[in-house]
């Protein structure tokens, strides 16, 4: 079950969390609508390379990333998007496509949506297709210490 390593991480932490399953989706849209949860709560993640360094991009559902800005913000020319290939091995315990925003876990860094941080709860995948995890946005900071940027597009 992929959403272990982040509930015990969690639960070591006395995080409190709710833990939905649904139906199984692949878009993040389809989880958000499938949870229940709606589109600017749900924390979807992208994996991206700056320079030789692959980093998480966390957003929500309801936006997509700019890439020439978040090059722009990250002062960097070579920042691309992952492919699969590149980070499946990184992820062993999730499912393609539904990592969880802990790049702590994964030892990666994480940068998110400044309107991600500025909801009270957020959602996201628990590394799998079928389950999600909703939780405070302040809990969340604490624990993954992100950098909030604004790299989305309305």
């Amino acid at each position: 079950m992929p959403a272990v390593k982040v509930r015990e991480f969690l639960d070591s932490h006395l995080i409190r969390y709710v833990n939905i399953q649904h139906s199984p989706a692949f878009t993040a849209a389809e989880v958000a609508e499938s949870a229940h949860v709606s589109g600017r709560d749900f924390a979807k993640t992208v994996i991206v390379v700056i320079e030789d360094e692959m980093v998480m991009v966390v957003l929500p559902a309801s936006r997509r990333v700019l890439l020439n800005d978040l090059r722009e913000m990250l002062d960097s020319t070579h920042l691309r998007l992952a492919t699969e290939a590149e980070f499946r091995d990184r992820f062993p315990d999730c499912e393609l496509g539904a990592m969880p925003p802990f790049g702590n876990l994964y030892n990666m860094r994480v940068f998110v949506s400044g309107l991600l941080a500025e909801e009270k709860e957020i959602a996201f995948n628990a590394g799998s297709h079928t389950e999600v995890i909703k939780m405070s946005y302040a809990d969340f900071d604490r624990l993954v210490k992100p950098v909030v940027l604004d790299f989305v597009t309305t």
